[in-house]
């Protein structure tokens, strides 16, 4: 497995990557109207380019296939952390987040997750602050503000 810097040609794939993780890997946690609200299947490459940009991104690939990516603001805020859903348990998100956390020299990390990946951010250390309620499309989709101090 190789993690690198994301490029602007990783963009479609990380889109289709998002979807298809969104839609099996969070099936258990959110019924299937809070899934197609959170990742629709379509989105605004360009915004999404500028915002992997504007941040620290980096994209796994194994085989020429995206298998992971992440993102993190130089504010501490850990935006994304998605697995392809046929290489999920491999160590590719533990290994993404971990050079995201270190990519910055901050002292705390808060990330937004959702109750599926509230259990692998606790492992890391990471504790709750709130449960919070966002409203996509109309749905609403629990999630967590979580916190890690460094």
């Amino acid at each position: 497995m190789e993690i690198r810097r994301y490029k602007k040609s990783d963009c479609k794939e990380m889109a289709e990557l998002f979807y298809n993780t969104v839609h099996s890997v969070n099936s258990a946690d959110y019924s299937k109207d809070q899934l197609d609200a959170w990742a629709t299947g379509s989105v605004n490459l360009e915004k999404w380019n500028k915002e992997y940009n504007e941040s620290y991104t980096l994209v796994a690939v194994e085989n020429n296939v995206i298998t992971g990516f992440g993102n993190i603001y130089s504010s501490g805020y850990l935006d994304m952390l998605y697995v392809h859903k046929d290489y999920q348990h491999r160590g590719i998100a533990s290994e993404i987040c971990s050079r995201l956390e270190n990519h910055y020299n901050v002292d705390k990390i808060t990330v937004h997750a959702s109750i599926t990946a509230k259990p692998f951010f606790e492992k890391r250390g990471y504790g709750v602050l709130n449960e919070q309620t966002v409203i996509r499309n109309g749905i609403n989709i629990v999630n967590y503000v979580m916190l890690l101090k460094k």
